[in-house]
């Protein structure tokens, strides 16, 4: 299968893999980072698992732990120039360079954790991303891998989440999501760089639940680079999907794609 047949495929699992999904977005950005590479990873988040040490009981044991083999032992954390690079975002390269976005360094906090048996799970709040654990409306800590796993105070949440009083865990395909937008929104002011705008829109549009103005986002995209006839038809065909609810835009967007069709005369 290719890439995105085993990124669908996984995506509808009963149970889906973050790991793997994440996995499967470094091999869709680069097939180098394909079969042994994504082996290795996973190797990888199970060596770094095995480094953590027995009978941790409370959160806060295992955040420390955790600071002390992923943070300060391993020197996973983030910095500004990450955000400007497309690497930040692929599991793969994060483990390697041990640098990255916070959401993929909270992948990485996620997944070592689970395997050694951790109450853990992404947190995502509006500005940041981080890492819960323990039990979210019980006995837990926040930490924060983009800064080596810092514990993070009441405080330090409250003003990441804009005030919001609970933090619910984020579920392994919104997180998925979130790291796609995030690659499209690294991708999209950069023309050099449209063919990755491109297949972060497709995968995204494979995820089970995704926003439906992101196919209007691909018809865009593929008109400006120079796919009329595709553009134009994925226009009309998201203009048949709002037209039952907003005919006014439904009408204009037919109008573009009448437009896209007549660069080809």
């Amino acid at each position: 299968m290719t890439v995105p047949e085993r990124f669908a495929a996984a995506a509808r699992d009963e149970r889906p893999d973050l790991a793997h999904l994440c996995l499967l977005i470094g091999a869709r950005a680069d097939p180098a980072l394909d079969g042994d590479a994504a082996d290795a990873a996973q190797i990888e988040l199970d060596r770094l698992a095995g480094l953590l040490p027995h009978g941790l009981c409370t959160p806060l044991d295992w955040a420390v732990a955790l600071h002390r083999v992923l943070g300060a032992g391993h020197g996973f954390h983030g910095t500004p120039g990450d955000y400007q690079r497309l690497s930040s975002s692929l599991l793969q390269e994060v483990l390697q360079r041990r640098r990255g976005l916070p959401i993929l360094l909270s992948v990485v906090w996620i997944e070592v954790a689970r395997r050694a048996g951790a109450p853990v799970y992404g947190v995502a709040l509006p500005g940041h991303f981080a890492v819960g654990i323990g039990e979210p409306d019980g006995e837990h800590v926040l930490v924060d891998p983009f800064d080596r796993g810092r514990l993070m105070s009441a405080a330090d949440a409250q003003l990441l989440a804009e005030g919001a009083e609970s933090f619910t865990p984020a579920d392994p395909l919104d997180v998925v999501q979130r790291i796609l937008n995030n690659i499209r929104v690294w991708a999209a002011p950069r023309p050099e760089h449209r063919a990755v705008q491109l297949w972060a829109l497709d995968l995204t549009l494979l995820l089970p639940r995704h926003p439906a103005k992101l196919r209007y986002e691909r018809a865009q995209l593929l008109v400006a680079m120079g796919d009329f006839l595709g553009g134009a038809a994925e226009m009309e065909s998201y203009a048949e999907v709002i037209g039952t609810f907003d005919p006014e835009s439904a009408s204009a967007i037919r109008l573009r794609a009448r437009s896209a069709r007549a660069h080809l005369n």
